[in-house]
């Protein structure tokens, strides 16, 4: 009896272990499961807001926590001074589907759009005025250095230039056909503007001269982004990014893969840097990624709406907005 005894405290000892071990199996393949979230990851609450339009909303441009507006179809433009909670219509005397908006303070600012569209305000968007410029290709991307001079590019290889706040626009040579989507300028001389077939242009000559650079690809590049002149990225369809260290000369593709979750490449529309290290990029199908590393790593951060979103802007690193398609503006508020 005594015999028996043992042995079946022998086997029931043995099946215990075992199953310690199946257990201790399960918990590792599910911590192996689960996403990485780093110390460095911030905690983001996308809050959308009621923006009273369903047209598609380009382009958003935020002055600081409490003054914004936001841009779209049917020459829509949209102000708010308490952060979005009310968004209010402003008058822009156009028709034209507008894709981009920029202020250089509270009251000087450009809407840019459809059919060389160029609308000016001095007095934070009460009244708008058309600037003239001889071309009716659509305009997509606009960088001011000042309250004088700034670039605005579109179709065409079209980019303008102007040094008295837009009332004359003259011509600069891109010595390309193909669409301009975005442009940055960091400094009156040094800018980059990108655009179909993965064209990468850049001056170091205020524009006088554009040089292409080679992202040895030939995909759609809507954004550039340069965070200091020599560290920028640029993104595009597909899931498209490309980096440079060293202010362009080379460009390393830094393509995102598909995550477990999608079904095809996400086109990335827009990418912003709120510092050195803390980047945010939004893009189709509501999509939205960050890194903290300088762009080395990027995380997934979700869906932020269950529509494409075209406009970013970051007036701090704790405030972000995004806006798209259906009137869609959402508030990213970033917290540790």
């Amino acid at each position: 009896m005594a015999l028996q005894s043992i042995s079946r405290d022998a086997l029931f000892t043995k099946r215990v272990l075992a199953s310690l071990r199946y257990v201790t199996l399960l918990l590792l393949l599910s911590l192996l499961m689960v996403p990485s979230v780093t110390a460095d990851d911030p905690h983001v609450k996308a809050a959308p807001q009621k923006s009273g339009t369903e047209v598609t909303l380009m382009g958003v441009y935020f002055r600081d926590p409490n003054l914004g507006w936001a841009v779209g179809s049917s020459g829509t433009i949209l102000k708010t001074t308490d952060g979005g909670q009310k968004w209010k219509k402003q008058t822009s005397g156009t028709p034209a589907q507008l894709t981009g908006v920029l202020f250089v303070d509270d009251k000087r600012g450009w809407v840019i759009g459809a059919n060389g569209t160029i609308r000016h305000t001095a007095d934070g968007g009460a009244t708008w005025k058309a600037q003239t410029v001889d071309t009716v290709v659509p305009i997509y991307g606009i960088s001011f250095v000042s309250a004088q001079e700034g670039w605005v590019v579109g179709g065409n290889g079209t980019i303008l230039h102007t040094t008295d706040g837009g009332a004359h626009w003259a011509d600069q040579s891109s010595s390309t056909t193909a669409a301009l989507y975005a442009v940055q300028f960091l400094t009156p001389q040094r800018g980059t503007a990108v655009g179909a077939v993965g064209t990468v242009l850049a001056t170091e000559d205020g524009g006088t001269t554009w040089v292409a650079q080679e992202t040895q690809g030939s995909v759609t590049l809507f954004d550039v982004y340069f965070s200091d002149p020599m560290t920028g990225w640029v993104v595009g369809n597909a899931g498209a990014m490309f980096q440079t260290t060293d202010g362009g000369s080379r460009w390393i593709d830094r393509t995102l893969p598909c995550s477990r979750t999608c079904t095809r490449l996400t086109d990335l529309l827009r990418i912003r840097f709120t510092d050195p290290k803390t980047g945010w990029i939004v893009g189709e199908r509501g999509m939205a990624y960050h890194t903290a590393d300088s762009g080395f790593t990027w995380e997934e951060q979700g869906t932020l709406a269950s529509v494409s979103l075209f406009g970013l802007s970051f007036p701090n690193t704790l405030h972000g907005w995004a806006s798209g398609e259906k009137g869609t503006i959402v508030h990213l508020k970033i917290g540790k």
